[in-house]
């Protein structure tokens, strides 16, 4: 069974880029949103197996949409990013209940499947 992901990010450029990217790579794409409230609305039905969930978000950041996310789908493995964070310390993603974070720079060379695959 593939694993299914959600995509949040506000640029609609990077959500089609990594939706493209992670279906290439054996994923199901199941939706994408562009704000920490949108992807709340999109686990409220299913939650998804996992999140690639940028930290840069207008409204609420990241590492509070995370948190959030982890709270109502506590299965979901989240994976934040950010074209302008180099590396986030492993402390604030405990605190978040993140479980990687991956420049956005690095995403076509990451290995999703020790991520998102059981």
């Amino acid at each position: 069974m593939r694993s299914r992901i959600l995509i949040v990010d506000d640029s609609p450029d990077f959500r089609a880029a990594a939706a493209a990217l992670l279906a290439a790579r054996g994923f199901e794409v199941l939706e994408s949103a562009e704000d920490g409230e949108r992807a709340l609305a999109a686990v409220a039905g299913e939650c998804p197996d996992g999140i690639l969930l940028d930290i840069n978000l207008p409204g609420s950041d990241g590492f509070v949409v995370a948190a959030r996310l982890a709270a109502a789908c506590s299965e979901s493995r989240i994976v934040l990013t950010s074209a302008e964070v180099d590396q986030v310390p492993a402390v604030v993603l405990r605190a978040c209940a993140a479980i990687a974070f991956v420049p956005k720079q690095e995403l076509a060379v990451a290995d999703f499947n020790s991520f998102f695959s059981d």
